[in-house]
């Protein structure tokens, strides 16, 4: 049985979710208002419209604007690792993270070409994770303070969050989380993730399998799944999904590692990620069985697998210009423009 039953950390997050505010819908109606009389035949620009009424219905303002975005990622270690499951040893997140701060990395050129604000956060990579097909990943307490963690990422004065990851061995982490919510096999989870080969995909199916089976029992509650089956960076975007609905801050969240984090609000509550579009299709395959679970749908497909937030980061330059849009257009009386009879 879960500890939150006692009345221990995990209690608090519920009694944010069952919190969660709604939509702006006066925010929304004005922009729809506003984009009727915009120089454009009615709907003519298609999701780039329903784009502001997202960004304005959950900033509660009839005028959204991006101006000070920010990418977060979130960098965890795994002790699932060991046994195989990555074409990559663990040492490599401290790496990429370093490369981070060094500039060198994709992000960073996608951050610098959308005008991006960019964190790092460091979750004890020195210490992994348990390896979940033998234990926990994490007990209650260090989960609820991971994902309270997580939630100072909004902190700030940011007005859009774009969440990703790094972490050697993750989309493991994310087929166990994708599974233990709404169940199947570890085959029908798993990818080649950063290139396995397909010995090194069956690895990967045999320890969701095996952690399944450990952990069964215990996965009809989705924060259980979270601190049993899943990781760092996974608790804190979860954390930082729900600081932001909180705060009324959009989301922009980036592939299966980031969804499969996501889900375990959606598990919760259903709305609580209303406030989230979803950046990319990731190319590791069941990314799209993981959106359809929730009924979700991408904004980019572009068959991209690097993780690090690279998909939110592009999808959120796409929101910015969107924004752009209506709030620089003119109307047809503003440019005496003859509007449909």
């Amino acid at each position: 049985m879960s500890r939150s039953a006692t009345g221990l950390p995990f209690d608090d997050i519920r009694a944010l979710v069952a919190a969660m505010p709604g939509r702006d819908e006066a925010a929304v109606a004005a922009i729809r208002a506003r984009d009727a009389e915009l120089t454009k035949p009615a709907g003519s620009l298609g999701q780039m419209e329903t784009l502001v009424e997202w960004l304005g219905g959950w900033q509660g303002t009839p005028r959204p604007a991006v101006n000070r975005p920010l990418v977060a990622i979130f960098a965890g270690n795994h002790g699932v690792a060991v046994r195989g499951i990555s074409a990559f040893p663990t040492s490599v997140t401290q790496q990429m993270v370093e490369n981070f701060a060094a500039g060198g990395a994709a992000i960073n050129q996608i951050c610098i070409a959308n005008d991006l604000g960019l964190k790092v956060f460091d979750l004890a990579l020195d210490i992994p994770t348990g390896d979940i097909t033998i234990e926990a990943a994490m007990g209650e307490a260090a989960c609820a303070a991971t994902m309270a963690f997580g939630m100072e990422a909004t902190a700030g004065g940011v007005d859009l969050i774009a969440l990703g990851e790094m972490g050697i061995g993750n989309t493991t982490i994310a087929a166990a989380v994708a599974a233990g919510l709404f169940g199947g096999t570890g085959a029908d989870w798993v990818g080649p993730g950063t290139g396995l080969d397909a010995a090194g995909v069956a690895r990967k199916a045999d320890a969701v399998d095996a952690a399944l089976a450990i952990h069964a029992g215990h996965l009809a509650d989705p924060l259980e799944v979270l601190r049993r089956l899943g990781g760092r960076e996974l608790a804190a975007i979860a954390g930082a999904v729900l600081a932001a609905r909180m705060s009324r801050i959009p989301v922009i969240l980036d592939g299966y590692v980031a969804t499969a984090a996501a889900a375990v609000l959606y598990r919760l509550d259903p709305s609580s990620l209303d406030h989230c579009q979803f950046g990319h299709l990731s190319a590791e395959p069941a990314h799209r069985r993981l959106l359809d679970a929730m009924g979700k749908k991408p904004l980019l497909d572009l068959g991209m697998r690097l993780g690090e937030g690279t998909g939110a980061a592009l999808a959120t330059g796409l929101v910015r210009a969107a924004a752009l849009i209506h709030a620089g257009m003119a109307t047809f009386t503003q440019a005496g423009v003859s509007g449909k009879d």
